[in-house]
Parts: structure tokens; C-alpha cells; sequence
């Protein structure tokens, strides 16, 4: 277990600007554009040590939408939801200001509600020792504060009613340091029970897909609650959201991500940053979980994807979901030969089936995962290949249209997560893209690589060594 901080502010205050900041990293995207943010965004953060005799402790920290926007899709209700939700499981609440637009009335309409215990913010308090408690889980945020001339304006928010502010710009990272020594004075880490290491994030699957697939949908079916927000308009997630989920004794990190689109399809900057981090969600995936809506037909999105995952040697699942929509008109094996014609290039991967809405079909899905991930990380000796590959040239021997014969000297595994064999050779260019096709489908039929992608490297040997 590690302390989580919330983020907290009205829409345009910083709030996603503060959580890349204390992250080092860009993890939400900022935009001016307001209300760009909807569901809980989170990352650890390490904080450093300050003195001697401070361990080095991890925290989570969680953006969330802006509390008061009026969304332009009516999800205005189940942003205020997820706020609601992260509050009531923070250890500490940053409430971020802008100190220059000053205290206006939407800043005071949010410190009552953190202040009185507001069942809006906190659903679980209600006596006044709760109250008590909430008021001192706050720090008081004044953001934009570019420099010790701009320090004045923050102390303007002292009439919110905590105390003297962090003045902070999360743009430029002044007062970064400062705002993490308050973080960590104000949370006492031994009560929690805290670990000092970072937590395992375990397997990461990234869930991707086109739009209305259904990822948001799955992932709360995963988790076993509300975790990111679901609806039927286009569009909804924006951001990629890591979320937890424990089974037994294992770990699995699911990333939620935006439905993606044609290129030429996107519209203004938010959806292009959405559609670029559901494409690095991918990336840093151990595990895709490639969603399809079997109520229409594939599409080229779903190319696009399937390529994306070869193209960097992702195990990839390949979810069917809405089947309780679609099975009246196919059955499974006829939905599986058209998916065979419609995704060639990933007819090795496994198939399942679900109804993310209804929960059916999903207790296969996080074994297949760690399946296909002991799969990527299996290591064969260098004797056992080199049976392989002897066996195999047996069988079908490349051909030669250069007047001398292709040779394969050893094969060696050099690489896991993904499976890597290199061939040493006499010359590459012989071997034509159909003989490496005929070698890596053998290869998963012979090796313990039967549903993941194989990297299979063709290296000449050096003249001097050959000879």
C-alpha cells in the first residue's frame, strides 16, 4: 500500500499540469481547453529524500476532471462521480488555485464542500472528527506563481480557510521541491502502513481498440467496479488510465485507453494527444488486448492496430466483444474464419469472447494474458534450436537464384519479451520474406512460442569468421 493524493481544483487551474509535474513525465493531457480531463488519471511518484535519515518513500497521485464544468457531452455528473471516488480514498487532497484569476466563487463553492464534509466530495464521512480529519488531508495549491514576484497573489487564497498556500507554477516547476517537502510533511507513512519500494505494477495490458469497442466497459468489469467512466457518445476517454487489478497472487495494470480513428478523422488537438498516448499505451504494453465489436464488421482501425502490435512483437489477445449482440446471426467458428480472412497477420493469436456489458467471457481473459507473457519470456537453449532449424531445413531448404547455396552456420535465442532467435548466416539475401514466414510459423509449431510474435533477426557473418 502507498499514499494517494488527489488532485483537486474548478476546470483550467493546472490541475493535470501539477500531476506531469510531480510525475516528470507527461501523463495527463493539458490543454486550454476546459474540462479536458473526465476520468481519474494516476501514476506513482517517488518522493525524494530531504535529509539523512528519510527513507525514499513512493506516493500515488491522481488527477481529476475540473469539479463545476458544464461537459459538452453530458458527462458533467460522471466526472463529479469520479471525483467523489478518488476523494473518498485520498490520504492527502491538493486543492490547486489559480492565483491569477484569484478566489472566485466556484474555488469557494469547493472549499465548503471539502470543509463542511459534503457527501458530494465525501460519500463515507459525516461525523464532525471526519470533518476534522478531511480538513487536515488538505494542502492548499496556489498554482501559477512563476516567480518569488507573483508570491503576493498567493497569499489572497488564505481566505479559502487553509492555511498559508504552496506557491507553485507547474509550468515552469518553481517551487517543485517545496511542494514536495509539504507532501511528504503531511503524511504520516508509518500510520498507513506504507512501503517504502515502488508497487509492482505486474503485467501491463493495454486495451485498445476503435471507438464504442467497449475498452472503458471491460475495464470496469475487470476491476469489479466504477473505475473509469462509461458512455455510448464517441469520444469519452481521453486520456490512457492505469488501473490495478489483483488476482490471487497476481498483478495486472490495465490501460484504458481512447478509441482511436482515422488520422484524417481527428478533430483539434485533444483527440490527436489521445489517439498518440493510446498508441504508447500500446508500446509499453506487456500484453494487447486488441477489442473488436462484433456487431460491425472489422474495420481499419482494427488493421491499424493489429499492425501496430506486430510491427513492436506485442502478445496480443484478440477480445471479440458484444458477442451476446451478435451471436444470434454467427456462430463462434464462423466468426473466427471471417476474423482469419479480415487479420491475417495475427491468425496465430488467441480468440476469446465476451460481453463486457453483461460480464460474460472475461475469467479467461487475465489468464490468457499471463499465458501469453510466460509465452514472450520463455528462454530455449541454444541445442534445442539449432535442432529446430536443422530439422526445419530438412523439411525445406531455402532456394538459391545466386549460383551458390544458403547457409544457416547456428541460431541462438538472443532476446526475451520478445522472443528473439537469430540466424547466423551466409548471405541475408537469400533468405526471401516467404522462407522467413515458413520459418517462424515452424518455429511456433516446434518452440513454446505457439501465440506470440517471434522477432526472427537474419545476421551475415563476417567474411574473415566465415572463412
Amino acid at each position: 500500500m502507498i499514499p494517494k493524493i488527489v488532485i483537486i481544483g474548478r476546470p483550467n487551474v493546472g490541475k493535470s499540469s501539477l500531476l506531469n509535474l510531480l510525475a516528470g513525465r507527461l501523463i495527463s493531457i493539458v490543454d486550454p481547453t476546459a474540462g479536458v480531463t473526465r476520468d481519474r488519471v494516476s501514476t506513482t511518484v517517488r518522493l525524494p529524500v530531504d535529509g539523512p535519515d528519510q527513507p525514499e518513500q513512493h506516493v500515488e497521485v491522481i488527477d481529476t476532471g475540473g469539479y463545476g464544468i458544464t461537459d459538452e457531452k453530458e458527462l458533467t455528473a460522471d466526472i463529479e462521480r469520479q471525483i467523489a471516488r478518488g476523494l473518498a480514498e485520498a490520504h492527502l487532497i491538493l486543492f490547486v488555485v489559480d492565483v491569477q484569476d484569484g478566489v472566485t466563487p466556484l474555488d469557494e463553492t469547493i472549499a465548503r464542500m471539502l470543509r463542511t464534509g459534503d457527501k458530494t466530495f465525501h460519500p463515507s464521512t459525516g461525523s464532525k472528527a471526519d470533518q476534522q480529519t478531511v480538513e487536515k488531508r488538505i494542502v492548499l495549491v496556489a498554482n501559477k506563481v512563476d516567480g518569488p514576484t507573483h508570491e503576493i497573489k498567493a497569499f489572497d487564497t488564505m481566505t479559502l480557510g487553509f492555511g498559508e498556500p504552496v506557491p507553485v507554477s507547474a509550468k515552469t516547476g518553481y517551487n517543485a521541491t517545496l511542494l514536495r517537502q509539504a507532501i511528504r510533511s503531511r503524511i504520516d507513512f508509518d500510520a498507513i502502513g506504507a512501503q517504502a519500494e515502488a508497487p509492482d505494477p505486474g503485467i501491463l495490458l493495454a486495451i485498445v481498440g476503435k471507438r464504442n469497442a467497449g475498452k472503458s466497459t471491460l475495464v470496469n468489469a475487470l476491476v469489479g467496479e466504477e473505475r473509469v467512466i462509461v458512455s455510448e457518445i464517441e469520444g469519452t476517454t481521453r486520456d490512457s488510465v492505469d488501473v490495478r487489478i489483483e488476482v490471487g497472487d497476481r498483478v495486472f495494470t490495465a490501460i484504458d485507453t481512447a478509441g482511436l480513428r482515422k488520422t484524417k478523422s481527428l478533430d483539434g488537438d485533444i483527440e490527436y494527444y489521445s489517439q498518440h498516448r493510446s498508441l504508447r499505451s500500446l508500446r509499453r504494453a506487456d500484453v494487447v488486448l486488441l477489442l473488436i465489436d462484433a456487431t460491425v464488421p472489422v474495420s481499419q482501425v482494427d488493421q491499424q492496430l493489429e499492425e501496430e502490435a506486430l510491427k513492436h512483437f506485442k502478445p496480443t489477445i484478440i477480445v471479440v466483444n458484444k458477442w451476446d449482440l451478435a451471436e444470434e446471426t454467427h456462430t463462434q467458428d464462423e466468426y473466427m474464419e471471417y476474423l482469419g480472412k479480415s487479420m491475417r497477420g495475427l491468425d496465430f493469436a488467441p480468440v476469446i469472447f465476451v460481453s463486457a456489458k453483461n460480464k460474460e467471457g472475461l475469467k479467461e481473459i487475465l489468464g490468457m494474458a499471463a499465458n501469453l507473457h510466460e509465452q514472450a519470456g520463455h528462454r530455449v537453449p541454444t541445442g534445442k534450436l539449432n535442432e529446430a532449424v536443422e530439422q526445419l531445413v530438412k523439411e525445406k531448404a531455402p532456394s538459391s537464384k545466386f549460383g551458390h547455396f544458403p547457409k544457416i552456420y547456428y541460431v541462438s535465442q538472443v532476446e526475451v519479451h520478445p522472443p528473439s532467435i537469430a540466424l547466423f548466416v551466409n548471405d541475408p539475401v537469400m533468405f526471401t520474406p516467404a522462407y522467413r514466414k515458413y520459418l517462424l510459423n515452424r518455429f511456433r509449431e516446434l518452440l513454446p512460442f505457439s501465440e506470440v510474435p517471434i522477432n526472427l533477426l537474419i545476421r551475415g557473418k563476417p567474411k574473415q569468421e566465415e572463412e
